[in-house]
């Protein structure tokens, strides 16, 4: 927990952060997957989720201003369907969170981990959606409801949301577009779990709450220093550090969550 640990790993930390966010601003996603399963190898796994909670809504609410004020309406209403289940479902894997014990969970966050590195490296393309069938529905107002109420499930009780951001890439946005959208979406689910994570009583002190409110500053600064090296870093590199940080830190949220490491 915060309160127990010295300054060396607050320190860390602090890195962490500063690296989720170089992350999230070089690739355009991955801030709360590289900060928050790095964080589980260090504190409890279920702190490090509500601990990376505010740090995420700072970095999407320094995104969500790339939408112009037409973009941002018109987003928001053909994706209200999505944020609406999203946020639902989000609240539902909050309260499942207290309840799951610390081995397993480092468990369950490192398959994860290392499931999104496997489909990444295989470069699995999404599917193109057609105008009829199951591609048309998936976009359609009941297919994001289902699609969002899952999403927001294994969010709320994770921070993996990495498949709402597959899903939204399908849309074919242009890339400036689906890094607004993406971060309006998790802006409103972010701003609703901070109340959640307080009335469930999930930070485990208030010096937790007071850590994860200074951890924005170190996340915008990452983001920030990300945007500057994306104009030089070529998709390769760019895929190399995100997956190889992954990749590590997949390995060691297992091996710990069994004992090996």
């Amino acid at each position: 927990m915060i309160p127990a640990i010295g300054w060396t790993t607050v320190a860390l930390m602090t890195l962490v952060i500063l690296l989720a966010g170089a992350t999230n601003g070089l690739a355009g996603f991955g801030f709360a997957v590289v900060g928050t399963m790095a964080l589980a190898t260090m504190i409890d796994p279920a702190t490090a989720v509500v601990f990376m909670i505010i740090p995420i809504l700072t970095v999407n609410l320094s995104l969500v201003g790339d939408l112009s004020g037409e973009q941002l309406r018109t987003c928001s209403r053909r994706f209200a369907p999505l944020i609406g289940a999203s946020l639902a479902g989000t609240v539902v894997g909050m309260a499942a969170l207290g309840r799951i014990p610390s081995g397993p969970l480092r468990v369950g966050l490192g398959v994860l981990t290392l499931g999104f590195v496997a489909t990444a490296q295989r470069r699995i393309p999404l599917p193109k959606l057609s105008s009829g069938g199951a591609d048309a529905f998936s976009h359609s107002r009941v297919g994001m409801l289902g699609i969002g109420g899952v999403s927001g499930l294994l969010f709320g009780g994770t921070n993996v949301g990495i498949q709402l951001i597959a899903y939204l890439r399908s849309f074919d946005l242009s890339h400036g577009l689906f890094v607004g959208v993406v971060a309006l979406v998790f802006l409103g689910l972010n701003g609703i779990r901070v109340a959640v994570a307080g009335l469930f009583g999930l930070y485990p002190s208030p010096a937790v709450l007071v850590a994860s409110v200074a951890a924005a500053l170190p996340a915008v600064i990452g983001v920030a220093i990300g945007k500057r090296l994306r104009a030089t870093a070529s998709e390769r590199s760019r895929r190399l550090v995100v997956l190889g940080l992954l990749t590590v830190v997949g390995v060691r949220l297992v091996g710990g969550g069994v004992g090996i490491i």
